[in-house]
């Protein structure tokens, strides 16, 4: 039977693990090795792994990077950052890992997408939207390079083809919502939802399990990832890798399906 995952997302910039806020100001929170072993103790159901730097200075993933992750990592393994190659997505699968995330080459372009799942499977293309919401109407935008580059494209658009195209599995990253822990934007999650058939995750805002628990609630069975909250822990924030225990995660999701 198909569950909700809970799945920490880990941001590298120039090699160390950081967080941000709406996309600025990424704050060194430690080494992404030592987190990916805290999260393996800890049974985390899949882990994300995003490097910022790669797309946005125009360089090849950091193969070394993703192989010590791979090698290190017991749970299902995301890779997203500077993919822009079949040659590339073959790699990082050949080194362990069990998702390639496309960003901006996959949202340039599409064709990329299709190109990919032909190769290593569309249960392992990922599509990542970074976005925001249109300040008329009630679709969002989406951006690209660290949230610096508006495409001008509808989100609500942008999914559908990337669904037709051979997307296995889309993230919706909300840039307004990015490190704020006030919660997810569950009107989008409802919207998206509503709109593809395929796994959806949702990522930015969550500040509590609470979040989590309302995610779950309002959608079913999808996605909640989250940074801050695994990585920070109290009012003044103090850096603490954490995740849900097994019965903290089970009693969140019994209450939110039953």
């Amino acid at each position: 039977m198909l569950r909700p995952r809970i799945i920490p997302c880990l941001l590298v910039h120039e090699g160390g693990l950081v967080k941000t806020i709406t996309f600025k100001n990424p704050k060194y929170v430690g080494d992404p090795i030592n987190a990916v072993k805290i999260f393996n103790e800890k049974e985390a159901d899949e882990l994300i792994v995003l490097d910022i730097d790669a797309t946005v200075n125009g360089t090849d993933p950091d193969y070394r990077m993703i192989s010590d992750v791979a090698a290190e990592c017991r749970m299902p393994l995301c890779y997203g950052g500077g993919v822009k190659s079949v040659e590339q997505a073959r790699r990082i699968i050949g080194l362990g890992v069990e998702k390639i995330a496309l960003g901006a080459a996959g949202i340039e372009n599409p064709n990329l997408i299709s190109e990919i799942a032909n190769e290593i499977g569309r249960q392992s293309v990922v599509v990542v939207f970074d976005v925001k919401k249109r300040l008329l109407g009630e679709d969002y935008d989406v951006f690209i390079h660290n949230g610096k580059k508006n495409t001008k494209r509808r989100l609500f658009e942008a999914v559908a083809q990337a669904e037709m195209l051979g997307a296995g599995e889309i993230v919706i990253n909300s840039i307004d919502n990015d490190g704020q822990m006030k919660g997810y934007d569950l009107t989008l999650a409802k919207k998206i939802r509503e709109r593809t058939q395929i796994p959806i995750t949702f990522l930015g805002g969550a500040g509590s399990l609470a979040d989590i628990g309302a995610l779950i609630q309002a959608n079913g069975v999808v996605g909640a990832s989250a940074g801050s909250l695994f990585v920070f822990k109290g009012i003044y924030k103090a850096v603490l890798v954490n995740y849900p225990s097994n019965s903290q995660r089970e009693d969140l999701i019994r209450a939110n399906l039953i």
